[in-house]
């Protein structure tokens, strides 16, 4: 990683007492997607050392995808930690919903950048549901999803345990599909349909900030300068109502990945220089 600067964050946020993430900045988005695909690779590697098995929650977007295509890359590469990808199970933070072969699917999307290429198992991709699967209604859809992670989550349980959580974030602050302003902000729900979303396709189905928040990482890979403002108000602590951003942790760690156009308006000496 080229630079960290957490540390020069924290202390301009410690005073108001917002918990501080840690923040990586990389030059470009493409040295970005190459440093978070060697990352996941580790932390994969190290759950499968711990467990035997790894999960991992996908995100689409322009670079996230690019981070699946890295990954993808680094299957080939001899690279010191490896992942059996037959031992992964995989997982997504949101979908479109629309057809299964819909080039908006970030599913299509994933399989194509990484999934085909790397041996998963089909029984350990969980794709949310399509609109051409059998499922009269996103929301007939978001139920069966749900039940999808309460039998992976066993005992009781509402999800399973995830490794590594991957978010995207719009410029106004969405992620997954949860967007400022809207009642997927108070769903309380693991898995839900959202409706007239402000950016097509407007019928999605999204992991709520609960299920969110149960990953052991969450990691908000973030490029390009439009996502500046949103990125620092992030950070800082905005309302999460205002800024669903703002709003996502993980249990043992939350990781702001960024290129230096989107950190550009951090605070501190320095910041996106």
């Amino acid at each position: 990683m080229s630079l960290s600067p957490g540390d020069r964050v924290a202390g301009e946020l410690a005073d108001s007492g917002v918990p501080v993430p840690d923040i990586v900045i990389e030059p470009d988005a493409d040295q970005l997607a190459r440093a978070v695909a060697e990352a996941l690779v580790a932390r994969l590697a190290a759950a499968q050392t711990l467990r035997g098995t790894a999960s991992v929650v996908l995100t689409g977007g322009t670079i996230g995808i690019a981070v699946l295509e890295r990954v993808a890359g680094l299957a080939a590469e001899p690279v010191r930690e490896t992942v059996d990808w037959s031992a992964v199970d995989v997982w997504w933070g949101d979908e479109r919903f629309v057809p299964a072969d819909d080039d908006d699917r970030n599913e299509k999307a994933a399989r194509r950048a990484l999934l085909d290429a790397v041996g998963v198992d089909p029984a350990r991709v969980h794709a949310m549901p399509a609109s051409d699967s059998g499922f009269a209604t996103p929301e007939d859809a978001a139920a069966r999803y749900a039940d999808e992670l309460a039998a992976a989550a066993g005992d009781g349980g509402t999800v399973p345990r995830f490794d590594v959580l991957l978010l995207g974030m719009g410029p106004e602050g969405h992620v997954a599909s949860i967007f400022p302003d809207s009642p997927a902000i108070d769903d309380e729900r693991p898995v839900f349909a959202v409706r007239d979303c402000p950016k097509p396709p407007p019928t999605r189905i999204s992991l709520g900030f609960g299920a969110i928040a149960a990953a052991d990482e969450v990691w908000l890979v973030v490029s390009g300068e439009g996502k500046a403002e949103a990125v620092a108000r992030a950070v800082s602590g905005a309302d999460p109502r205002e800024l669903p951003a703002a709003g996502v942790h993980g249990t043992r760690a939350t990781r702001w990945l960024l290129d230096a156009a989107a950190a550009a308006d951090l605070p501190g000496p320095g910041a996106g220089t």
